[in-house]
């Protein structure tokens, strides 16, 4: 009795240390990963695999797709899943802590600071938001070379560009991502789809259930709740959840949703907003920390730690509940013809969010355009960091006083 009790300490403190451990692991990351969500699968890549051998390279290549095919922060869901493989469940939440609360801390100060200061007048504040113009025409342009590069995936991104400008409503997107979809089934499914090696994850397919049955319970009930309460915390929860829940595409895509749920019902004015999307791009780690900033901006720290909660709670529930199914679906030509055709939206709607609020709002003089142009091109040809472009962006801000 005495030895199983010995056995059983023993193999606790084995499972915590490698929560520790990834803490650790994750955390340095977190304040040292700069660049995107494409920068730090090569920053994982380099850390987890390389240097630490936690995985093998088709292991991560198969977690990666995944979290390509799954809503959410794709990083985020890597690092996540990583963690899970790992330590368990209390991994990928030590992972997620590690990766993302330096820059949850880095956009509060900014919060308050920018609070201190009026909100947003300064004028350097005008030069981030041209900041804001640059990097999201350098992620349009990015995929939309990847993701649609033909005919039909062209015509199939304007189409939803046109639809996300034309129909102002929270579920013009959504909307607008079962079409494609369901285009996507049509239009591009393979006949064959090539093997792939298998992967083992140690989270039951009862666990994996539950975690969908949460996720889509939350998104049809929160809604609800919110009409008959009343509540604000418990609508600014709901609005961040729904956010995350349905970002198709990477961190750039986030930023209209969330223009749509925080503009629109007066919590923030359109300046605070590009104010701080600018201002995201100069720190590590994953773009969703975004909602830190416009939950501290809505409701102090409080409403940062709910908004940061809410917009990362899906992409935990979509990992867990994917992981044990994954070999299985990514076989499934129809599934991927689906994402072909999702992929191809998501870029018509990140170039409506280019156009509106972002363009219009901010270019409101030819000095401008061709200042958004030059940080367009230190990112896309000069392959400067985006910290120097926000930085430059900063100073031309300051120049205008």
């Amino acid at each position: 009795m005495k030895n199983n009790v010995l056995e059983e300490n023993g193999h606790q403190k084995g499972r915590w240390g490698a929560v520790i451990e990834v803490l650790l692991v994750s955390a340095k990351l977190g304040v040292t990963s700069f660049g995107g969500p494409i920068a730090h699968l090569g920053y994982f890549h380099n850390e987890y695999i390389r240097r630490r051998k936690w995985m093998d390279e088709h292991s991560y290549a198969d977690l990666v797709a995944l979290c390509q095919f799954l809503p959410g922060p794709a990083s985020s869901q890597v690092g996540i899943g990583i963690g899970i493989m790992r330590a368990g469940l209390w991994g990928g939440v030590a992972a997620w802590i590690g990766f993302t609360l330096p820059s949850v801390l880095a956009l509060l100060i900014f919060a308050f600071t920018l609070q201190g200061m009026g909100g947003g007048s300064a004028p350097w504040i005008h030069g981030l938001k041209l900041v804001a113009v640059a990097i999201v025409a350098h992620a349009v342009w990015g995929m939309g070379q990847k993701l649609a590069p033909d005919r039909t995936r062209v015509t199939m991104a304007i189409i939803a560009a046109a639809i996300t400008l034309l129909w102002h409503s929270a579920w013009s997107q959504v909307t607008v991502m079962i079409l494609a979809g369901i285009a996507g089934w049509l239009f591009f499914r393979q006949p064959k789809v090539s093997d792939f090696p298998e992967f083992r994850v140690p989270i039951s397919r009862g666990l994996a259930i539950a975690c969908w049955m949460v996720f889509f319970g939350l998104l049809l009930v929160l809604p609800i709740l919110r009409e008959s309460t009343g509540f604000s915390l418990l609508a600014l929860f709901e609005s961040f959840y729904r956010a995350g829940s349905l970002v198709f595409g990477g961190g750039h895509v986030v930023l209209p949703l969330l223009e749509r749920e925080v503009i629109p019902t007066g919590w923030l004015t359109q300046e605070a907003f590009l104010t701080g999307y600018g201002a995201t791009q100069t720190v590590p780690g994953p773009l969703f920390t975004f909602a830190a900033y416009l939950g501290a901006m809505i409701a102090g720290g409080i409403g940062a730690a709910i908004a940061t909660i809410a917009i990362f709670l899906p992409a935990f529930l979509l990992v867990i509940g994917a992981l044990p199914f994954w070999n299985s679906l990514r076989r499934n030509s129809k599934i991927q013809g689906m994402l072909v055709g999702v992929n191809a939206a998501v870029v018509g709607i990140l170039l409506a969010a280019l156009y509106d609020p972002i363009w219009t709002s901010t270019i409101l003089a030819p000095l401008d355009f061709i200042v958004a142009a030059i940080l367009f091109i230190m990112l896309e040809h000069w392959k400067l960091p985006p910290w120097l472009v926000v930085v430059t962006g900063a100073l031309y801000g300051l120049l205008l006083t």
